[in-house]
């Protein structure tokens, strides 16, 4: 009887662990899709402000959230940065594409990753 009380055990922890690293693996593509979304933003924002270097400016984009967490920061840069342009965007339409292109950047991450986000 030993054994069975065993059995459980390790069939309770090998769910733990594979509940451990689905939840890292969400994480991962969470955070890979966030990245993607904001060089996305950063692309489309160089494309209406006709910068030079969208590439650079994308990069520029994404480094925003490692000086400054969270997503209003680059909606704010963005705000700031197209207005200064003379290609003003209202927050609330850079908050929509900002959801939009997460949702392409979430299905690209899945489907590089080799299948579904959730």
């Amino acid at each position: 009887m030993v054994g069975e009380g065993e059995g459980r055990t390790n069939s309770l922890e090998d769910l733990k662990k594979s509940e451990e690293a689905k939840a890292a693996r969400r994480a991962e593509v969470l955070f890979k899709a966030e990245s993607r979304r904001n060089k996305l933003l950063g692309l489309w924002a160089a494309e209406r402000m006709g910068h030079a270097d969208p590439a650079a400016y994308a990069a520029e984009i994404v480094a925003v959230v490692f000086v400054t967490p969270g997503i209003d920061n680059v909606h704010k840069k963005l705000h700031a940065d197209l207005e200064a342009a003379g290609k003003p965007v209202p927050l609330d339409e850079i908050s929509r594409k900002s959801q939009e292109l997460f949702l392409l950047a979430e299905a690209q991450v899945a489907e590089e990753s080799g299948g579904p986000s959730s």
